[in-house]
């Protein structure tokens, strides 16, 4: 098995990009609505989290060989030995967007985060590809 790597740097032009289009259009709502500038400054308070991120240039990823499966996000990491994995669950959810777990063999599930994954469809076929069982649940509440 060839090892795997996805890596998503935070500080991207996409990234830039929307924080700017948000603060475009906070000012044009003060300039053609003349918005209160307090729910203005409660709504800029949402973009903080991505500023930070941008400033600090995080990065998110996973990785994985013939042993383990390595995910990482900002300052937090972890990884499991590919022997205890089950199988991997893609839960697609009422917004379109597609979750993966990981399901041990001892039953306990783990969330990856989301920033972390890369393109559900890439990605499950490369943990196909690897030999892992992929299991596919579409718009399940929980």
């Amino acid at each position: 098995m060839t090892p795997y790597s996805f890596t998503r740097h935070n500080r991207s032009a996409k990234a830039m990009g929307i924080v700017i289009c948000v603060y475009a259009a906070l000012i044009a709502l003060v300039i053609l609505f003349d918005a209160v500038w307090w729910i203005i400054a409660a709504l800029a308070l949402s973009t903080l989290p991505a500023l930070w991120d941008i400033a600090r240039g995080t990065q998110a990823g996973v990785t994985f060989d013939q042993n383990k499966l390595q995910w990482f996000s900002g300052g937090r990491e972890a990884e499991v030995a590919l022997a205890d994995i089950d199988h991997v669950r893609f839960d697609t959810r009422w917004d379109l967007s597609v979750r993966v777990s990981l399901v041990l063999r001892s039953d306990k599930r783990i969330r990856l985060p989301d920033e972390s994954t890369p393109s559900h469809k890439e990605f499950e076929h490369v943990l196909q590809h690897a030999g892992l069982r992929v299991e596919r649940h579409h718009f399940t509440v929980f």
